[in-house]
């Protein structure tokens, strides 16, 4: 990606992670704060000097620049910054930018090769076109946190931001079949991406089992409705977890664990007979399961090419043996962090930048877009640009 510019003037996670996937694999991003900051640096504890845990994930290898778009010199600073930017990408609430005179057609007209990218909630039209998305909010509303949890649970919220990242993933997308299909035309395109939308599409196998016989997912757990053995099973040691994918895999599980006759019961020979007796295949596999140590076990069933793993915490993932020999954990100065999983043969992700400081990199940026330092220090005057320090 080097040689790509990309505008970023999104905040919080979906935009911000979707800028770092590109600006790892070499675009020059460029993220325009507004005078608050990000609000996720206030997202903490953990901190670094004031910056959170939270913002420091999502926001390597980019400059940073204070910008108040509210004000018709800030956005003449960003008409300025357009003008050889390939990717805008945004999170405003639909039609902020149309209220500031720079709606999608005026970007059209004034940059035709510009790709603008917006991540919104729920998108501008329909019901509930313009309002506010969050990603808790989004798994509730979609059926994700209907889908999640034990009987005995009841629902639950999913531990990661999934809704969140997966915009952000579906957003580099359709960024880069964009640029792709700029390629042929010349022209870019307006691109949307919603939470909701996102929400919905990452439902299966719940949407396409909904489809084909109309009743909604119940809470199995760790279990999965359409796979069995596929659970946690506690062992001497630690929880592992199996998953079978299918009556081959399960005949050769039951012969690697010392009961092949599991593999020929007619209650358990094919994946549907297992939904039907799940229960008495557990008891069957607890008990075996219950003699052996988690590693040894797991490491025994990889080896013949059986799907089964330790249940990890995260200071055990990402102190793996296997993370350390990939190189999955990258450390630059004081920063540390997870690397990208895009490996590409010649075209390597690297880490340049630590996460900038708020607007750090405000004089350096204008500079390049022709600004003078008297320029520079007239718009901090007026509070267009910002300085170092953000007003909370």
């Amino acid at each position: 990606m080097t040689g790509l510019r990309v505008i970023d003037l999104t905040r919080v996670l979906g935009g911000p992670y979707c800028t770092q996937i590109l600006a790892d694999h070499g675009a020059d991003v460029i993220k325009v704060e507004p005078p608050a900051g990000d609000e996720v640096r206030d997202w903490g504890p953990p901190f670094h000097d004031e910056d959170a845990a939270y913002f420091v994930g999502i926001n390597r290898n980019k400059r940073s620049i204070g910008l108040d778009l509210a004000s018709e010199g800030g956005r003449a600073v960003l008409m300025k910054m357009l003008e050889t930017a390939d990717v805008l990408i945004e999170n405003f609430k639909p039609g902020t930018l149309d209220k500031w005179g720079i709606g999608n057609d005026v970007l059209r007209a004034k940059f035709p090769r510009l790709v603008h990218c917006r991540i919104s909630g729920f998108g501008a039209d329909g019901p509930r076109g313009g309002n506010p998305g969050y990603d808790a909010i989004i798994q509730a509303m979609t059926g994700m946190i209907a889908a999640t949890g034990s009987p005995e649970s009841g629902p639950m919220r999913i531990g990661v931001p999934l809704v969140d990242i997966t915009t952000g993933l579906y957003a580099t997308i359709g960024i880069l079949m964009a640029l792709s299909e700029r390629q042929r035309s010349g022209l870019g395109q307006f691109i949307e991406t919603t939470l909701y939308e996102t929400g919905l599409a990452i439902m299966h196998p719940h949407t396409a089992n909904y489809f084909m016989h109309g009743k909604p997912p119940s809470l199995t757990g760790n279990e999965h409705p359409n796979l069995v053995p596929y659970a946690i099973f506690p062992t001497k040691t630690d929880n592992i977890f199996i998953g079978v994918g299918n009556d081959g895999t399960f005949r050769k599980l039951a012969k690697e664990i010392g009961k092949p006759e599991l593999g020929t019961d007619p209650r358990f020979a094919r994946n549907k007979d297992r939904i039907a007796n799940r229960d008495a295949l557990r008891v069957e596999l607890a008990a075996v399961f219950s003699q052996h140590e988690a590693e040894p076990l797991c490491n025994r069933l990889l080896a013949a090419g059986l799907p089964a793993g330790p249940v990890q915490k995260i200071d055990q993932a990402l102190t793996n043996p296997h993370t350390i020999h990939r190189g999955d954990v990258i450390e630059k100065d004081w920063y540390k962090g997870v690397a990208s999983p895009i490996r590409l043969e010649r075209t390597k992700p690297n880490l340049r930048r630590t996460p900038p400081k708020f607007s750090q990199h405000a004089a350096e940026v204008l500079g390049e877009f022709g600004y003078s330092k008297d320029d520079i220090n007239g718009l901090v005057e007026k509070g267009v640009v910002c300085g170092p320090q953000r007003k909370r």
